[in-house]
Order: C-alpha cells, then sequence, then structure tokens
C-alpha cells in the first residue's frame, strides 16, 4: 500500500500526473452531471441552454475514462471536452446572472434574488471540473 502511494508521489513530484487528472475529471464530471440535471430538472430546464452541460458533462466523465487508458485520448478528446466544459461554465455564470437580474425587484433586491433565483456559482463547479481536464493534458504520463 505505501509503496502504491510513494510512487504516486514521486510521479507527482516528477510532473507526471496525467492519469492521476484524467480520472479526477471523470470522478468529479459524471456525479456533477447527474446533480445538474436534478437542479435544471427542478428548473424546468426553462432554458434550452440548460440541457448543454447535461449532455457535456458524461462526455467529458467518458473522456476522462478513456484518457486513463489512453495517452493520446488524453491528449485529444479530454482537451476538447475540458475546452467545452470551461466555456460553458462561463456562460453559465452569466446566465444564472441574468436569471438573478430577472426576478422581482431585479438588481434593487440583490440579497434576496441570489437567494431565491438561480444559484450563481454554481457553473463554476463546470470550470473547474473542466481545468482539471485541460491540466491532465499538458502533464505526462505516469510511470508505473
Amino acid at each position: 500500500m505505501s509503496s502504491s502511494i510513494e510512487r504516486v508521489l514521486e510521479n507527482l513530484r516528477a510532473g507526471r500526473g496525467q492519469q492521476v487528472l484524467c480520472a479526477a475529471t471523470a470522478g468529479a464530471a459524471l456525479p456533477l452531471g447527474v446533480e445538474v440535471y436534478v437542479n435544471h430538472y427542478s428548473g424546468s430546464f426553462a432554458n434550452k441552454w440548460m440541457w448543454v452541460p447535461v449532455g457535456l458533462l458524461p462526455a467529458l466523465g467518458f473522456a476522462g475514462l478513456a484518457g486513463i487508458r489512453s495517452e493520446r485520448a488524453a491528449r485529444t478528446a479530454l482537451p476538447a471536452m475540458a475546452l467545452l466544459t470551461v466555456a460553458t461554465g462561463g456562460l453559465g455564470t452569466l446566465l444564472h446572472g441574468r436569471g438573478i437580474s430577472r426576478k422581482p425587484g431585479g438588481l434593487s433586491e440583490v440579497p434576496y434574488n441570489i437567494v431565491t433565483g438561480p444559484p450563481l456559482l454554481a457553473p463554476g463547479s463546470l470550470t473547474l471540473v473542466g481545468a482539471i481536464g485541460l491540466l491532465a493534458a499538458v502533464m505526462r504520463r505516469e510511470r508505473w
């Protein structure tokens, strides 16, 4: 057990962490996709853009899983999906901000509307998971 932990630490110190970050991306993207689906479902998918992260997060998760097995996938499919996820997170933050401003009272009732409106910082989780995927693409492959 300790030798495998030592091997992981040795790989990370040498800048080799591609498979670990691919696994982290997949491990975060798939459950996040479920959470996004549940929250957007409760919002009745009122805006067609609400479907984008629901479809994109499983694709990112599967690209992360592919990146664990294949360095080629980690350098092609994963960064493409990760970049789309980062962009979607930025767009989601803007759309959530617009949703807050459209609540009754608009921006004059910001404290109330932030609590009752769409969660302003929730799309940031997409951005962070996408950033992990982008980081995985530039890391070197581990030596086992």
